[in-house]
């Protein structure tokens, strides 16, 4: 039988830990590692950032955008990344945050989630917009194939926060019932340790402001931005996250990338030990 998301999730957090790290070759980044702004820069990067991540880390999530800035090269530059951790054993978040609707959305989980697919990763970002229910297609196929989502709720960008924190005719929060329809799944589909479809929430807010002070069984993944380089203190994750804090990964990207091509193995060693010390 197929291990579910969560379970296959909780194995990394034993083996590795907690931290994820970004990959996100801003062209900013690529001249300052001394590469290329072009789909082989990006490519170059990606493979140092493995390097670096293998056997210290065990989550990785490239940010799709600054690889299809480059179009169709730019795409065969992340599959090459997305094939190497595979080989390496890496888990990987795409962060895609694709959201449609119908057969549109299908497809994007079918170009994501599905083994032996070009740009198969173990998990990928998306949108509820059209409301959770529009992700049903994507949601099951995860489920057959062990693959995972994670939807945005509550997301570190200020931008976000009007929208996310206004209250529906039910009297809750957006973003609270985002959260409250993603637990419903995973209570649906999930008996003990984690769910499979997860949640980002910014692990620079206050998280009573959004309703999302709860406690659900079984605990949804929680994709934790806003580490690092936007502020949040690793140390500070359990009052941050209260009773979501066993299933936050902490996604840290510049905090990381900045320490360039020859400061980044430390770099990465660093932030692990420190997020499995703020876990214990």
């Amino acid at each position: 039988m197929t291990a579910t998301f969560g379970e296959r999730l909780e194995r990394v957090f034993s083996d590795y830990g907690r931290l994820c790290v970004g990959i996100d070759p801003h062209a900013w980044l690529l001249s300052e590692w001394g590469l290329p702004d072009t789909a082989a820069g990006t490519r170059e990067f990606g493979l140092r950032v493995l390097d670096a991540v293998e056997g210290n880390a065990g989550i990785v999530k490239p940010q799709v955008a600054f690889f299809e800035r480059f179009g169709s090269a730019g795409f065969a530059a992340l599959e090459d990344i997305l094939a190497s951790a595979r080989s390496r054993g890496v888990f990987v978040i795409a962060d895609g945050k694709r959201g449609d609707l119908g057969t549109s959305v299908e497809a994007y989980g079918q170009a994501w989630l599905t083994p032996g697919s070009p740009l198969e990763a173990d998990a990928l970002t998306v949108s509820a917009y059209q409301g959770v229910g529009s992700l049903a297609a994507p949601s099951a196929l995860a489920e057959s194939t062990g693959k995972g989502l994670f939807v945005l709720a509550a997301t570190s960008n200020p931008e976000g926060s009007e929208l996310q924190q206004a209250r529906m005719l039910s009297g809750t929060t957006v973003a609270r019932a985002i959260v409250d329809e993603v637990n419903t799944w995973n209570a649906a589909h999930s008996t003990t340790g984690l769910g499979s479809i997860g949640v980002v929430i910014g692990a620079t807010l206050n998280l009573a402001d959004f309703d999302l002070d709860v406690a659900p069984t079984p605990a949804p993944p929680v994709l934790a931005p806003g580490f690092g380089h936007q502020g949040a203190s690793v140390p500070a994750m359990r009052s941050i996250y209260g009773a979501l804090t066993s299933g936050v990964i902490v996604s840290e990207s510049r905090s990381v990338l900045g320490a360039g091509p020859n400061g980044i193995h430390a770099a990465v060693r660093t932030r692990a030990e420190d997020v499995r010390q703020a876990s214990a």
